[in-house]
């Protein structure tokens, strides 16, 4: 399940990846792995998590989901930890409200500053929702959230779209909690450390799917 969460690929080619290692299962079988157990990883992944920054980035850009129009609302905060993700029909006053009120919920804390693009929605509902949070709205300062973008990019043309509205919101819930995990941003690494770290990270990734408790074959 890894595979399919770490790299831009579709159920197909995981299967394609699994049968080449003599492993034999389908694509369905793959997507309902995911399905039933990946929201539960990522949530044992983000328990991990040090607790949220207090500058939150929130952005969001349209998708299309079987031919319509949709809006997929992202939160990081400073370091790139993704906060959380709602995909919404409109980009309005009342969804903006929404989101800000999701997140406080789910983070259980109110950030300092709030940094968003030029999107008036984000004014008005920031004053009705958290007045007293600083909130800094300038198209250049949410690259962190706008770059945060990039990997449900590279997902969607991977699947070539997705299916429903529901299908997208739980696929990236998992896939927000469980990506970010194993690329430890190899370029900034020598390859000594790099291998050190995914050796931590594998073993947490067995820890948190109960593959350390399995008994092994002789």
């Amino acid at each position: 399940m890894w595979l399919y969460f770490r790299f831009p690929l579709s159920f197909r080619e995981v299967e394609e990846l699994m049968l080449e290692r003599g492993v034999i299962v389908s694509y369905e079988t793959i997507r309902r792995w995911c399905a039933k157990f990946g929201q539960a990883y990522a949530n044992g992944l983000r328990c991990r998590w040090p607790r949220p920054g207090d500058k939150w980035h929130l952005d969001e850009v349209f998708i299309r989901i079987n031919g319509e129009l949709k809006y997929l609302w992202r939160a990081v905060d400073q370091d790139g930890n993704v906060l959380d993700i709602l995909v919404q029909n409109r980009r309005d006053k009342a969804a903006a409200r929404r989101f800000f009120r999701r997140l406080m919920k789910k983070t259980r804390s109110v950030p300092r500053v709030v940094v968003t693009d030029k999107l008036r929605s984000y004014g008005a509902a920031h004053h009705e929702v958290m007045p007293s949070v600083e909130h800094r709205s300038h198209k250049g300062l949410n690259n962190r959230a706008e770059n945060s973008h990039q990997p449900t990019r590279q997902r969607e043309r991977a699947m070539k779209g997705f299916r429903s509205t529901g299908g997208a919101q739980r696929f990236l819930s998992a896939f927000s909690g469980i990506s970010p995990h194993f690329p430890p941003h190899r370029h900034l690494m020598t390859a000594s450390d790099h291998r050190a770290q995914m050796t931590i990270r594998f073993a947490i990734w067995d820890q948190i799917t109960g593959a350390d408790s399995r008994p092994t074959t002789a």
